[in-house]
């Protein structure tokens, strides 16, 4: 086992070894990706809707150097007919990007990362000769040569870097070359079967295209054939709450009310797993950002956002154009950018089928209210 190749099943173990509801269809999306023009995936969900677990899941399934079988047999994937076909097949690269960002602030961050990763291929490939001035991606295209074997890229919370360095610094665009580098380049298809990034915040766009326009993209505005692969749907939610002898009532006024394309009703996983564990609805949204981040860009208060605001703790819904937005949380320029930097840190939920923004359930509504009375809004 590596630190970053083949680093085994035991994060998705932790997972069976509690309360688990069953997500793995995701796998059978993926599956059907794999050496396909659709190879390159994206998910962005807002933060404590199962990111990380779906992202461990996936490396589990993948990674040759563990038998995973115990772990799926009795989920929904074992019964589909790419379960045999991709089951611990490949040598799997597990990145994520926000320990990069702990444990290393400074402007050469993106030279850590490629060396940590290259290094820790490179050891467990180590009659392949690394040359001087090779990267992670010429390592990786000479092993694909001369192992005739492809790699499964995962790569967890991929905007990491850019939550914390600003658009235009050096580090922003030698992150944004990396990512071009790997997953662009001619000998990209050739290298990897499958990629699959995770984060907060969709690709940051230049100007009005992707970053990285080979992607695929399962956003909280526009989540495709992944709407009920992240966070809970409300027949989930009836399982659950008929189990622990809970309220499902209660249950849904706190925590649900997201709108995830063809999915009608999902709810926090989060909140509803704390609830349940400590057996009454509360906030628990505290834990996923604070009430003054939110209150920052409020206060913008951009053609009428006040109103809007205030129209929504009302009650009311209001319109919303998320196409413009740089993907970008230090990027604002409009009303319609900070309410969709709203929809995808989760503070307000979107209907695609109306382009409304509406504030989703209890327990976000109580920290919007928070934030007002920040501001000292009458």
């Amino acid at each position: 086992m590596g630190v970053y190749l083949n680093i085994g099943n035991s994060g998705f173990q932790s997972a069976r070894n509690s309360d688990y509801v069953d997500k793995s269809e995701l796998i059978a999306v993926i599956n059907q990706t794999l050496f396909t023009e659709r190879r390159f995936s994206c998910v962005t969900r807002c933060r404590r809707f199962g990111k990380s677990l779906a992202a461990k899941m996936l490396n589990a399934y993948y990674d040759q150097s563990c038998d995973s079988r115990s772990l799926f047999e009795d989920l929904l994937i074992a019964h589909h007919p790419s379960f045999e076909t991709h089951l611990n097949k490949y040598p799997v690269i597990y990145v994520d990007i926000s320990d990069f960002v702990t444990r290393y602030k400074d402007a050469n961050i993106m030279q850590h990362i490629n060396e940590d990763v290259k290094s820790d291929v490179h050891a467990a490939y180590p009659d392949i000769p690394l040359q001087e001035g090779d990267d992670l991606m010429a390592l990786l295209i000479r092993i694909a040569e001369a192992k005739e074997q492809q790699f499964i890229f995962i790569i967890d919370e991929w905007d990491a870097i850019c939550r914390e360095f600003k658009a235009g610094t050096k580090v922003m665009d030698d992150y944004v070359n990396w990512l071009r580098r790997l997953f662009k380049a001619a000998n990209s298809n050739k290298v990897f079967a499958g990629t699959y990034m995770t984060g907060i915040l969709p690709i940051k766009k230049y100007q009005t295209e992707s970053a990285l326009n080979n992607f695929t993209e399962y956003s909280m505005v526009n989540p495709g054939r992944l709407a009920g692969c992240f966070g809970f749907t409300k027949s989930e939610v009836k399982a659950l709450c008929q189990k622990e002898n809970v309220d499902f009532d209660e249950m849904e006024k706190w925590y649900d009310g997201y709108k995830l394309g063809s999915e009608p009703s999902i709810f926090n996983p989060n909140s509803v797993m704390q609830a349940l564990w400590e057996g009454r609805c509360r906030s628990y949204w505290a834990t996923t950002g604070a009430y003054d981040a939110v209150a920052s860009y409020i206060q913008m208060n951009y053609n009428g956002l006040k109103d809007d605001i205030l129209r929504m703790l009302s009650g009311g819904r209001c319109k919303v154009d998320p196409t413009g937005f740089q993907n970008d949380m230090s990027v604002i320029r409009t009303k319609d950018d900070v309410l969709t930097v709203l929809i995808h840190l989760g503070y307000l939920a979107y209907d695609f089928d109306t382009s409304d923004c509406y504030i989703p359930n209890r327990e976000v509504e109580g920290e919007l209210i928070n934030a007002v009375k920040y501001l000292n809004w009458q």
